[in-house]
């Protein structure tokens, strides 16, 4: 694949990867509609990479505090970063098992246009009605089991492109009570074992083609989605502190009724 194509498809990546927009979808999008040809599963793996470094980094207060407290047997009832560290291995379950699952018997499933505008417009909605009804008295310290199953059985669509994980994770949360901010830092905390589990799968496959110029095109696309996804988790975070989803609402609701579009007309 031509470097310009690399270099604009990691920048799609690291901008919508954290953002309720569906990266996987516009990872699908853009080569089709620019007649490119599919970049393959590995390359969306490679630049997910990118963005899994990114979001650790951000994030490695909160992980150093819930390793920490994983290894720390004391107290265990009192330590909220181990409750919540429970809740996010159990929330990742359902994502894992579905994924795993899709990669034996699936494959590239639904990549085309038409499921993504419906899955980008319908769960852009339903994103947009969560914030709109959605109560704000939680924040991440209230997470119960309960809310974390709910939430990663949510976050297992995203295995439909144009769904987006991140807006699926974020809209459960949302319909569950917990403010804005609450919500997407759990869902950016979901991301890391989500990433991590689908990486490695695909990292397996790409170790075994020994295609030096694929590996390559690898460090290319983690590198610039790693600067895009850190810029857009930063951004996003200070945003949500003064405002809400509704722009990325809007945003889906153009793309998805455009592709449908596209598609039909």
């Amino acid at each position: 694949m031509p470097l310009t194509h690399l270099i604009i498809l990691s920048l799609i990546q690291g901008l919508t990867e954290f953002l309720p927009v569906s990266s996987s979808g516009h990872l699908i999008i853009v080569p089709n509609i620019l007649s490119w040809r599919d970049q393959g599963l590995i390359i969306d793996v490679a630049v997910h990479a990118g963005s899994l470094l990114a979001v650790v980094i951000y994030l490695w207060r909160d992980l150093w505090s819930m390793t920490a407290a994983l290894i720390d047997f004391r107290n265990l009832r009192e330590n909220p970063n181990l409750k919540l560290a429970q809740i996010i291995i159990i929330a990742s379950l359902p994502v894992m098992a579905a994924g795993f699952m899709v990669s034996l018997f699936v494959g590239d499933f639904a990549r085309n246009l038409e499921i993504i505008g419906w899955a980008t417009l319908g769960f852009g909605i339903l994103l947009g009605l969560s914030d709109k009804i959605g109560m704000t008295l939680n924040e991440l310290k209230h997470m119960q089991f309960l809310d974390g199953i709910l939430i990663g059985i949510s976050q297992a669509l995203a295995l439909i492109p144009g769904a987006s994980r991140s807006g699926l994770t974020i809209t459960m949360a949302r319909f569950l009570g917990y403010n804005r901010s609450a919500a997407a830092r759990f869902s950016l905390l979901l991301a890391i074992p989500a990433i991590l589990g689908a990486s490695s799968l695909k990292g397996i496959e790409l170790a075994q083609t020994q295609n030096a110029i694929l590996s390559i095109d690898v460090a290319i696309v983690i590198m610039i989605s790693f600067v895009a996804a850190f810029a857009s988790i930063s951004v996003m975070m200070n945003w949500l502190n003064k405002a809400g989803f509704m722009p990325f609402v809007i945003y889906r609701v153009v793309l998805g009724t455009g592709l449908l579009a596209w598609v039909y007309l």
